[in-house]
This record gives C-alpha cells, structure tokens and sequence, in this order.
C-alpha cells in the first residue's frame, strides 16, 4: 500500500515538475527571446552614420513591423557584420513569414545592398529561422581586406592628383569622373559571354584592370564620394523595370550642394552612361549623366532614335529622387 502511494506521489511530482519546467521555459523564452539579450557587434570602419528614407539605421532589434525587419537588415549589412541574430516577438505573427519573403527576394536585397558602403556590401545574404523565434542572418562579403587596403591606397592618389582646394565640387567631381572613364573600358565580354577574365563588376576592375561593368564603375565612385564626405549610395533599375532584355543597371546619387540657387540636392551620376561603347572603337568622354536631376536624365534617355530605359528606377526605394515625396519633406532626404 504503501508502495502505491509513493509512486502516485512520484507520478504527480513528475508531472508537476514538468509543468513547473514547462513554465520556467515559457518564461525564459519570452525573456531571453522574444525581446532582449541580443548581442550587438561593433560596426566596422565603413558604416555609415546615417540611414535613408527607405531604411533607416535602428538599434532597436526586436522588429514589430516589416518595415522594421528591412531597418535591422540594412543596419547589420551596413555595420559590416558577418553575421547577426535577432528575434521574432509573439506580438508580430507575420514576422516569419515576412522576414521569409525579405529573404528571399533578391530585388529587395539588391536594393537595401545599395545604400550601404561598397566595402560592405554583399554577395550572398543566407538567412536561417529557427522555431524558437531567432533569426540568424550570415552576409558574405563582396571585398577583401587586402583588396579594400589596396583600393583605399590607389583612390587616395587619385583624389590627391585630381582634386585641388581651388576648385568647386563640380570641378573636383568632374575631374574625378573624367579620370575613371579616361582610364577605363566598358567590360563587353560580360554582356556577350556571361562572364569576363576581370574583375570588372567591382572597383578593382576600373582602378587596376582598366575595365569595369555598370557595377564597378558605380562602386569606384562611390568609394571616392564617401572619401570626399558626401552622403550617396547606389541606385539601380532592375530587369523587370525594362522592356527590352537587360540585366539591370546601377549608378551613383549624390547629396552635393552646387553653390548655385537651388541648393544641396540629389543628383544622378552615370559614369557608365558617360563612357559608352562605339561601333568604330574611338573612345568616348560624356557629361551627359554626370550630376543632373531626374528631368534631365529623363531627357537625356528620350534623345536619339532609341529610348533608352536603364534609368527607370523604382521611385518607391529611391526615395530622394521620388518627385512626390521630396517635395513635401524636402529636409528628410539630407537629415
């Protein structure tokens, strides 16, 4: 008798000890989970201070809204973290499905990849969902360090020999614009092979190899701009913007104040545009795409007997240039 009586005992201990677990677990997991403890890395020496009006930096980790999970993603990729662990709360019943569809849309990632430093920007963002509710995200890098102590080297001696105090922005950024086209080619056998035997879709293709795509030209100059102290990023149209087969294009924008009566403004610099390919082979130096605003590179594209679409970017992402939008916040843009 006395025998049953201690294993029922044992019995409702058991069970009591595994609700009371039960509980303990619950609670740590809205603890330790759902809302704090997350480790924050330090972010490298090429983030930038600030955020734009699509994504914006936050050290806010715990997303509520889909506009949140695309301000933590821009904020690790910005920071240069190789890889970052955040949390879905309870409260946010999309957040796996949204951050899922983040993830998984290139175009989306192209663009937040835009508006962070060419030095921490990405191949590949792998991003892994546990069902406890965390979130690990791994980016790999496009540049090395080697690569990146080179081309600092190399875009330090061109701004040293093409710039002078004398000059205004325009002509310091003319000359600067002029330098890479003069001692670069457009990258053909990318678009005739799929592939080249140059490293011409990033910055070492312009600086080293004198070739370069749309990609390469446009982070060269963006490293240049960020030297100099300008707040830019990149900006692109994306295949399905075009209606002509393309693969997408890419280009500087750059907050620059002109001196002239319109003020600090966003301007548009196409440095690829300005270096075109000819049928006859004679090298070519245009200032056709370098600073100007969104009438006159629309203007510029309808010349000639083809309308060119390469510059039809999607004015939802790059919000500075969204006409509708910046004429009512003018201020947000540059803050």
């Amino acid at each position: 008798m006395k025998k049953a009586i201690i294993i029922i005992l044992c019995i409702i201990l058991v069970g009591e000890t595994a609700i009371f677990a039960g509980r303990i677990s619950d609670f740590l997991k809205d603890k330790f989970i759902n809302n704090q403890y997350i480790y924050i890395p330090e972010s490298n020496n090429y983030a930038k201070d600030e955020g734009f009006m699509y994504v914006s930096l936050t050290d806010s980790f715990t997303p509520y809204s889909y506009q949140d999970l695309l301000n933590i993603l821009y904020t690790a990729i910005n920071n240069g973290w190789e890889t970052f662990t955040f949390y879905c709360p309870n409260e946010y019943e999309s957040c796996f499905d949204d951050i899922s569809e983040i993830s998984n849309d290139n175009l989306i990632l192209t663009h937040i990849n835009n508006f962070v430093h060419p030095y921490n920007s990405f191949t590949n963002v792998a991003t892994t969902i546990y069902e406890s509710g965390e979130v690990t995200i791994r980016i790999y890098h496009v540049y090395s360090d080697e690569q990146i102590k080179e081309i600092d080297a190399k875009i330090d001696e061109i701004i040293k020999n093409n710039t002078s105090k004398d000059k205004d922005a325009y002509q310091n950024l003319e000359a600067l614009h002029d330098y890479i086209i003069n001692n670069t080619k457009y990258d053909q056998s990318v678009d005739e092979n799929g592939k080249s035997k140059y490293q011409s879709n990033t910055a070492w293709g312009p600086l080293f190899e004198g070739y370069a795509t749309c990609n390469g030209y446009t982070d060269a100059m963006a490293i240049i701009l960020t030297k100099l102290g300008y707040k830019n990023y990149k900006i692109a149209t994306t295949p399905d913007q075009i209606s002509y087969k393309s693969t997408g294009h890419v280009w500087n924008a750059v907050y620059v104040d002109l001196n002239d009566k319109k003020g600090p403004r966003w301007l548009h610099i196409d440095l690829t545009w300005d270096d075109p390919v000819s049928k006859n082979g004679k090298d070519y130096l245009y200032h056709k795409y370098f600073l100007v605003d969104n009438e006159a590179i629309k203007k510029v594209d309808s010349e000639g007997e083809t309308k060119i679409e390469e510059h039809n970017f999607d004015a939802s992402v790059y919000l500075e240039f969204n006409d509708s939008i910046k004429d009512i916040i003018p201020d947000k843009a540059a803050s």
